[in-house]
């Protein structure tokens, strides 16, 4: 298995291309636009710097990573010959859908068809496809080149042999794969999202301040980044949608999103990719300012 096609070229697509290619395989990496895959490309090469710069790789190694990367804008061009592929489109159930059934028709019966979704069903996924059994999660973390953990989720139907080489292939990226089943939020967000949304909970009920909540999480539970910037990093709009997800899977009113979180979706402060968020970012991508809305 050395051919692999990754779909979208946006944050995790393109981190995702680059672990691949790095590790010596042939990456189709997929995308409807030329300039979603240009900004991929780019984003690519500027993370390949970073790690030449720190003596991690080689300038050699650099061009090696990238040449081993092809764009493509049409699916069937970029699935031709490959033994896997990993969606990392939009975190939305029916774009998810229509991709795999349109996978399911032109891969190769062989190809295992992964999804990079953070909290939809991989048996859901899997049904609208005619081979359910070789459909799995491999859900990544972000930054995708630097974080070790890939969760490695079973559908209802996925063989005991098709997780196996999912497991055995993302060590060879250098991962840490962890096999959980398949349950709304799997392991990681469903223990991570209901976290974030007490924070935002704890400061739309005034218990504290943006800053104060995340101090208190960064040294008194030694976490690198505290809740609200872990937020922002991920995107308001993707902890929404995750959230969401449980909401409807659980019906538990626990997993029900802060109506703060709604409204500052509904305004467009979804944190560092938006420019606000709890922070400020016009000025920087780190969270050293808090924004003006929670600063008073």
């Amino acid at each position: 298995m050395k051919n692999v096609a990754v779909i979208g070229a946006g944050t995790m697509g393109n981190g995702i291309a680059h672990t691949f290619a790095q590790s010596g395989f042939q990456v189709q990496l997929i995308d409807i636009s030329e300039a979603s895959l240009k900004r991929g490309m780019d984003t690519i090469a500027k993370n390949l710097d970073r790690m030449v710069a720190k003596e991690k790789i080689t300038e050699a190694d650099k061009q090696a990573t990238l040449s081993n990367i092809t764009t493509h804008t049409k699916l069937e061009d970029g699935v031709k010959n490959v033994s896997l592929v990993v969606e990392a489109a939009t975190e939305n159930i029916d774009l998810k859908l229509n991709i795999f059934k349109q996978l399911d028709e032109v891969c190769s019966d062989e190809t295992i068809l992964a999804t990079n979704t953070s909290s939809i069903s991989i048996t859901q996924i899997a049904a609208v496809t005619s081979r359910p059994e070789k459909v799995i999660g491999m859900h990544f973390m972000n930054p995708v080149p630097i974080m070790k953990l890939v969760e490695i989720i079973r559908g209802y139907n996925t063989t005991d042999a098709v997780t196996s080489t999912i497991m055995e292939l993302s060590k060879t990226l250098g991962k840490i794969p962890v096999e959980v089943n398949d349950y709304p939020g799997f392991v990681a967000n469903r223990i991570l999202m209901p976290m974030i949304n007490e924070s935002i909970e704890t400061l739309y009920n005034g218990v504290a301040g943006v800053q104060e909540i995340d101090t208190v999480m960064k040294l008194g539970m030694a976490h690198p980044m505290g809740p609200l910037q872990l937020a922002d990093f991920i995107g308001l709009d993707v902890c929404l949608s995750i959230l969401n997800v449980m909401y409807d899977g659980f019906k538990n009113p626990k997993y029900a999103p802060c109506p703060l979180l709604v409204n500052m979706v509904r305004a467009g402060k979804l944190g560092v990719k938006s420019g606000e968020g709890f922070y400020d970012y016009s000025e920087s991508r780190k969270a050293e300012k808090i924004s003006k809305q929670f600063s008073n």
